[in-house]
Parts: structure tokens; C-alpha cells; sequence
């Protein structure tokens, strides 16, 4: 069985341009990204996808198989589609290029959980930690069946209650296709109304009726949207190294 990762990487971001390039203690975000693939698959097996030749350069300095993909790719699900049209595997992993904290262990979970379910479209996901406001629409939001499967995913926050919640779970963008799945997704050849909506890819899956199953991470990753996530994610890395250097003492 083949199994590649994908990072799809684009240069121009409304929110915030250049961002995988963007250096996080001294390593652009992407490359911290494909380094922390590496650790459970094959480095020839993860594949950086982008639409910018200077993402290309800067990939294979680091001795990364990158890959050109269309300037018209509408989501990064798109870009990973292009390259399985282009490169076979029996499952395909979609990290997203800003999440430089995500867990390895919590890749191997979302592709474990692809091999026991081939028939369905996997997505991670985790508890809103106290200290995030759960009503941010930067956060995806989500609801599930009692088997896992995703009911909703919304940036509204979402489920409603007549009783106080105190826990909500939000999307961590670590997704797990085969070919047939990635084959439908391209192939609507545009965004569904409500993926346009919520400006949430995965809604998309929606529209050929494909369960997606939800399964739990870590929650450890934090997703650089603006400039001052890297702040954030540069505190965290401290923090972990930190710890790391006490408990070897």
C-alpha cells in the first residue's frame, strides 16, 4: 500500500502573503511542516504542492520533492487532487502548510483510521482548549453522529443549546482520501454553495453524499492565519523545548 502526504502551499493569501515562507525560529513554516511528515512516512513520499516557483526553489534546498500545480486550484484539496491525478497512491494525506505544531502522532491516527475505512473521507479533529473563544469564525466548528461521522461543520458556533455548553470541537485541518474521493472533489470544477458559505473545503463532500469520519487529535496545533501566529506558535515551541531539556536533566 502507497501512502503520500500533501502540503499544498500557495504565496498569495489575502490574510496573510508569503505565509509559507514565513520563517519560524529561523525555518520557513512549510519546510517545519514537511520535517514533521517525514517522522512516520518516507521523505520521497511527501509532497509539497504549490502554484509559486519560489516555494519550489525554497523546497528543494531543503531536499523536498516539491510539485507545480495550477494558479487555479480553488482550495487545497484541489492542489492535492492535481497530484494524485499525477502520482499513484492508495491513500492520499492532505497537512496544511500552516500548522507547524500538528503532531506526527496525530497524522499516523488519520491514516490509520483511512486504512480501516477506505469508503469514507477522514478528518481530524479536537476539543476548543479554555483559553480560545469558541465563537472566533476563524474556527470550524463541528458536530457529530455517536459513530464519529461529521453532521456539521460551521464557523457559527455551533451545536445550539437551551443549556449552557462548556465544550465545543473544532476542525484540525488533517484530512485522508483515496483517488476516487480526491477524483469527485476535483471534478464538480467548483465550489458547492455551502463550502462557498462557510469557506470550509470539506463541505464540498457534501454534495456526493460521502461520509466523513472525525477523529480525535491532539488538539496540540495551532493554525497561523495572521503575522502574530507566529508569535504564538515561536512561544509554543519555547515551551515544548523547554520541557523537553528538563526532563533529560
Amino acid at each position: 500500500m502507497k501512502i503520500i502526504i500533501v502540503i499544498p502551499a500557495r504565496l498569495k493569501s489575502s490574510r496573510f502573503p508569503e505565509k509559507p515562507i514565513k520563517k519560524i525560529l529561523g525555518i520557513p513554516m512549510i519546510i517545519r511542516v514537511a520535517q514533521i511528515c517525514e517522522k512516520i512516512i518516507k521523505r520521497d513520499n511527501v509532497i509539497i504542492a504549490t502554484d509559486s516557483k519560489k516555494i519550489l526553489k525554497l523546497v528543494g534546498e531543503y531536499k523536498f520533492k516539491g510539485m507545480l500545480t495550477s494558479k487555479n486550484c480553488l482550495t487545497g484539496t484541489d492542489r492535492v487532487s492535481e497530484i494524485a491525478s499525477k502520482v499513484h497512491a492508495n491513500i492520499y494525506v492532505n497537512v496544511q502548510g500552516d500548522e507547524p505544531l500538528i503532531l506526527p502522532k496525530d497524522i499516523k491516527k488519520i491514516i490509520e483510521a483511512k486504512i480501516k475505512n477506505k469508503n469514507k473521507v477522514i478528518c481530524g479533529y479536537s476539543e476548543i482548549s479554555n483559553d480560545i473563544n469558541p465563537k472566533s469564525n476563524s474556527i470550524p466548528k463541528v458536530v457529530m453522529n455517536e459513530k464519529n461521522e461529521l453532521i456539521y461543520i460551521s464557523r457559527s458556533l455551533i451545536p445550539g443549546s437551551k443549556k449552557k455548553l462548556t465544550k465545543y470541537n473544532k476542525q484540525v485541518c488533517i484530512y485522508a482520501f483515496n483517488k476516487e474521493e480526491l477524483n469527485l472533489f476535483r471534478n464538480f470544477k467548483r465550489k458547492s454553495k455551502i463550502e462557498y458559505l462557510e469557506d470550509i473545503e470539506i463541505l464540498r463532500f457534501y454534495e456526493f453524499n460521502k461520509k466523513i469520519l472525525m477523529v480525535k487529535t491532539s488538539g496540540n496545533s495551532i493554525a497561523v492565519d495572521y503575522p502574530i501566529d507566529i508569535k504564538k506558535v515561536e512561544k509554543k515551541l519555547l515551551q515544548n523545548d523547554k520541557k523537553i531539556r528538563s526532563k533529560s536533566k
